[in-house]
């Protein structure tokens, strides 16, 4: 990594600590938390839609944690999946189990995601950055986004993801990704860009 951050790379022993990040940061998320939201409210269940993701990417060494414990990135190296087959499976069950009659919906979003990625070039695939909201205005995680680009940049590899709040697109605009296109929640909104940035 580089001096402004402390980050090591995330093993399986991390899982709940990432889980416990990612969960936190996106519970108030304009895509996330109206993807996640039940009639009753509440945001506990969002865990368990996110350890499936989590435990996904620690299939390979690209999930990185700031030894704080303040934010995490959740890579996917070149030609990796997000999840197996058996967990994009769990995914949908925890769908239908707790989202009722938005379960569809996330269903169809998922699809989307999974038609508006890229599929002509290897490249890093960005699935979340995620900052503890105890640990927000710091510049914590986008000093971790930077630290990983390095790594990325001296493989000679472009890097991909989806910004799913429009007030995140002109920080990622600010270390080289550029937006190349959207799509939406069903029914037209929230709003999610999607954006590359080449290798250098």
């Amino acid at each position: 990594m580089t001096s402004a951050i402390e980050a090591r790379r995330a093993t399986e022993a991390d899982a709940e600590l990432v889980t416990s990040i990612v969960s936190a940061a996106f519970a108030t998320d304009p895509l996330w938390g109206h993807a996640f939201a039940r009639p009753g409210g509440g945001t506990d269940h969002h865990a368990r839609f996110w350890r499936v993701f989590v435990a996904g990417a620690l299939r390979y060494p690209w999930v990185w944690v700031t030894t704080g414990g303040e934010a995490a990135s959740v890579w996917i190296p070149p030609d990796g999946d997000e999840m197996s087959e058996e967990q994009e499976g769990e995914v949908i069950g925890l769908a239908h189990e707790l989202l009722g009659r938005g379960a569809a919906d996330y269903v169809e979003l998922l699809e989307r995601f999974d038609e508006a990625h890229p599929r002509d070039e290897p490249h890093y695939y960005l699935s979340l950055l995620a900052t503890h909201p105890d640990h927000r205005g710091r510049g914590i995680g986008m000093a971790l986004l930077r630290a990983n680009l390095d790594v990325i940049d001296a493989e000679g590899m472009p890097a991909y993801l989806e910004s799913s709040n429009p007030a995140n697109n002109h920080r990622y605009a600010g270390v080289g990704f550029e937006a190349v296109g959207e799509f939406s929640y069903p029914g037209g909104s929230p709003v999610v860009t999607t954006m590359w940035r080449a290798a250098r």
